[in-house]
């Protein structure tokens, strides 16, 4: 017989799980988080481009037709004092 030495009980061995699946009222949790966050940052860069531009489209629009916004403001004011 060959002779056996006895190094002590084994160890077991690691078992490797598999990540949990997320259920789907997490997955959704998840996406609607994701959405909040993206419609967030869209609407701090497309608001003031939507602003700046309609100021924009109104300058140009009085600049074609020969006036400017101080020359409206100026009549409104003229108008009021009037009544």
């Amino acid at each position: 017989m060959t002779s056996e030495i006895h190094e002590g009980p084994l160890e077991a061995s690691r078992t490797l799980d598999a990540p949990a699946q997320l259920s789907w009222r997490e997955k959704r949790y998840q996406r609607r988080r994701r959405r909040v966050w993206f419609e967030e940052i869209l609407g701090w860069v497309l608001v003031p481009v939507i602003v700046l531009g309609c100021y924009w489209m109104i300058d140009l629009a009085l600049n074609a037709v020969g006036t400017s916004p101080a020359a409206i403001m100026e009549g409104i004011e003229a108008v009021i004092s009037s009544l």
